[in-house]
């Protein structure tokens, strides 16, 4: 009797001890990489580049290979633009577009980059080459970028009759009409 009473007694305890398995802590970097993007642009705000800097820096070390990643580059050019080093600008500018080819953003501010490095006549003729139908996108942004809006605009309006169904295309054409409204005003 007192045998099955202990036992009944150790069954119910183990029962209702509420044990449960302790917590695992999952170290994720896609999310680190994410949060040290955001302290970056907090210090991006706080005009402290260099930290900036190296916040984005721990941010593609930690993601190397994604979409983000190319924002996290595409953050290291504007902090380098902001402290007056377009040339240390210019690489993780051609990174975020390697990276992620689809954002109209990333040719922008590459084009104003070799813009502040006098290197525009240089590119238009790299990007003249159209073996890849990208290149016809920073070919247009930097005509326009050089003062030669019609050409530009043209060169684009072309790449979106030509590639209507690219996820970069809409952004393409609302950067034409302001392009155009441009060129409108100054008539």
């Amino acid at each position: 009797m007192k045998k099955i009473f202990v036992l009944s007694l150790l069954f119910l305890s183990i029962l209702t001890s509420a044990y449960r398995r302790p917590e695992t802590f999952v170290i994720d970097a896609t999310k680190n990489a994410y949060f040290h993007n955001n302290v970056g642009l907090n210090y991006m705000r706080e005009h402290c580049y260099y930290a900036a800097i190296q916040e984005f820096k721990i941010a593609i070390s930690l993601n190397p290979n994604t979409q983000a990643t190319a924002v996290y580059y595409s953050n290291i050019g504007d902090a380098y633009m902001e402290i007056g080093y377009p040339d240390m600008a210019q690489q993780p500018y051609e990174d975020a577009i390697k990276q992620y080819s689809l954002n109209l953003k990333y040719y922008q501010n590459l084009a104003k980059c070799y813009k502040k490095l006098n290197k525009i006549p240089a590119k238009i003729k790299e990007y003249s080459n159209t073996e890849n139908p990208l290149n016809r996108v920073m070919l247009g942004v930097l005509y326009i970028e050089n003062g030669d809006l019609k050409r530009g605009t043209t060169i684009l309006d072309n790449f979106v009759n030509s590639e209507p169904d690219l996820l970069i295309t809409p952004a393409i054409k609302e950067y034409i009409k302001e392009t155009v409204n441009t060129i409108n005003s100054k008539v």
